[in-house]
């Protein structure tokens, strides 16, 4: 059986973290609907929000375009903390922050392995 390198993995937990992401955004709870009207996004941005975040799940979940994908990831996330930091949700930052450093991580994992030398 051959081994799934870890870094695999943490890529593939985080593409799960975007589709849910992105399953919430899209199908989205009045609530949170509500938060973008509050925040001053137009009705319908939840699902530019949710479709980003899909576009990031796939491409951070195949190898070969995930450095793309931590990008788009790293950008949506920026966004969504520059967003409620704005609006003095500053305890609502703390997760976006975390996520993004954890993309940034795998970018850094990933253009590491890309550019190995032998």
């Amino acid at each position: 059986m051959k081994n799934i390198p870890w870094r695999h993995i943490y890529a593939w937990l985080l593409a799960a973290f975007f589709l849910y992401g992105g399953f919430l955004n899209i199908f989205a709870t009045p609530e949170v609907i509500e938060d973008y009207e509050t925040w001053g996004y137009p009705g319908w941005f939840h699902y530019v929000t949710g479709i980003l975040e899909w576009t990031s799940a796939v491409l951070i979940a195949v190898p070969f375009t995930r450095l793309a994908g931590c990008l788009l990831a790293a950008a949506v996330m920026a966004a969504a903390a520059v967003t409620v930091l704005l609006n003095g949700e500053y305890s609502h930052a703390v997760a976006p922050l975390i996520v993004l450093c954890l993309v940034c991580l795998n970018g850094w994992l990933t253009w590491r392995a890309q550019h190995r030398r032998y």
